[in-house]
C-alpha cells in the first residue's frame, strides 16, 4: 500500500479562532472574508493526475497503515467536508478524500465531463495511485452514485459500502431533484461581497449550522481581482450537466443496487426531500446486504445537520463489519 509522495502533513490551525468567528452574530461577520479552514491534526495533502490530464486534490487523515476509507463528496462539495468524520474516527483508519473534478482545489474540466463515468475513472486512478487493496467506500449524494457503481463492479476491492442520502431515482425525479435543478437554474455567477455570499448559503442551507456554513463560504468561494466573490468550483459546467444531462450517461441505480455483493449501509435524513424512505426500504427488500438508518433531525446533508449522530453511525457500522470479518 503506497502513500502519495506529495502528501505532506499540515499543522492544525488555531481552532479557537475559527470557532470564535463563526459563533459571532452574522451581522458582525458579513463584511469579512472567511478565515482559512483549519486543517485537521496530521492532515496530508497531494495531487493525482487523471487519465485525461486533470490534477485532483487529495487529502488524507489518520494512520497511513490503517484500513483505508475513501470518501466522495456531493454535487457542490469538497474534500474538507469530511474533516469532522476523519477527526471522529481518529487513527483507527486511513481516511482518504478528494476534491472531485471541477471542485475545490482540483482542475476544472474544459469538456465538462461531470458524469459518473468520469468520476468512476477518477476513483480508479486514486485507488491505483495509492496502491490500495481492499477498502471501504463512502459517498454522499452524487458521490454516492459513484460509490454504488464502483462497489457493484468491484466487489473484490470493497470491504463495505456506506451511502449518505441517495437512492435509485433520487437524482432523476422527485422534490429533491427539482430543488437542486431550481438551485442550479437560479445560481448567481458571483456576488457583490462576502455579505451577499453568506446570505446565499444561509438561504440555500437553512438547516446547516453556522460553522458548516462558514466552511462552505471558505471552501466554495473566493474573491476575484475585481473585488467580487466568485465560485471556486466550475459552477457553469456542473450546472449545465445537471440541468441538461446527456441521457446516455445518466445511471439507472436499480440494477446497480441489485448487483451489490458487499455489506452496504444507507444513512438518510428524516427530513430529506431527496432520499425517500420508500426507495430505501425497496432496496432492502431487493438486496438483503443493504441496511439503513434514518436520522430524524437531518435533511439531505446528514453529515452537516447531525454530525455527531452521523459519525457514530459510520463508526458503529465499520466496527460491525470489522468484527464480522475477524477470524472466529
Amino acid at each position: 500500500m503506497r502513500a502519495l509522495a506529495a502528501l505532506k502533513p499540515r499543522r492544525c490551525a488555531a481552532k479557537t479562532v475559527w470557532s470564535d468567528m463563526v459563533s459571532q452574530p452574522a451581522s458582525s461577520l458579513s463584511s469579512h472574508p472567511p478565515l482559512p479552514v483549519p486543517k485537521a491534526q496530521g492532515e496530508r495533502e497531494g495531487f493525482i493526475k487523471t487519465r485525461d490530464g486533470l490534477s485532483l486534490r487529495v487529502r488524507e487523515w489518520g494512520d497511513p497503515a490503517g484500513d483505508p476509507l475513501i470518501l466522495l463528496h456531493g454535487l457542490r462539495g469538497y474534500s474538507g467536508t469530511w474533516r469532522g468524520l476523519a477527526a471522529a474516527l481518529g487513527d483507527s483508519r486511513r481516511v482518504i478524500a478528494l476534491d472531485q473534478r471541477g471542485r475545490g482545489e482540483s482542475d476544472w474540466d474544459p469538456a465538462a465531463n461531470y458524469y459518473t463515468d468520469f468520476y468512476l475513472s477518477d476513483l480508479e486512478v486514486l485507488v491505483e495511485r495509492l496502491g490500495l487493496g481492499r477498502f471501504t467506500l463512502l459517498g454522499h449524494s452524487m458521490g454516492g452514485t459513484t460509490a454504488y457503481v464502483y462497489a457493484a463492479r468491484n466487489p473484490e476491492r470493497i470491504d463495505a459500502l456506506i451511502i449518505e442520502d441517495i437512492a435509485p431515482g433520487a437524482s432523476i425525479s422527485g422534490a429533491g431533484a427539482e430543488r437542486i435543478k431550481a438551485e442550479m437554474k437560479a445560481l448567481p455567477s458571483d456576488f457583490a461581497d462576502w455579505n451577499a455570499a453568506r446570505a446565499y448559503w444561509h438561504a440555500a442551507r437553512p438547516t446547516v449550522g453556522a460553522e458548516a456554513i462558514e466552511q462552505r463560504v471558505a471552501e466554495s468561494l473566493r474573491e476575484n481581482a475585481n473585488g467580487r466573490v466568485e465560485w471556486r468550483y466550475d459552477a457553469a459546467g456542473v450546472s449545465r450537466t445537471r440541468m441538461e444531462p446527456d441521457p446516455a450517461r445518466v445511471v439507472d441505480l436499480w440494477p446497480v443496487v441489485d448487483a451489490i455483493r458487499v455489506p452496504a449501509f444507507v444513512i438518510r435524513g428524516g427530513r430529506s426531500d431527496f432520499c425517500k424512505l420508500e426507495a430505501v426500504e425497496e432496496m432492502e427488500r431487493r438486496n438483503p446486504r443493504i441496511t439503513h438508518a434514518t436520522v430524524p433531525s437531518a435533511s439531505h446533508y446528514v453529515h452537516d445537520d447531525a454530525p455527531d449522530i452521523f459519525h457514530g453511525l459510520v463508526a458503529g457500522f465499520l466496527a460491525g463489519v470489522r468484527s464480522a470479518a475477524a477470524p472466529a
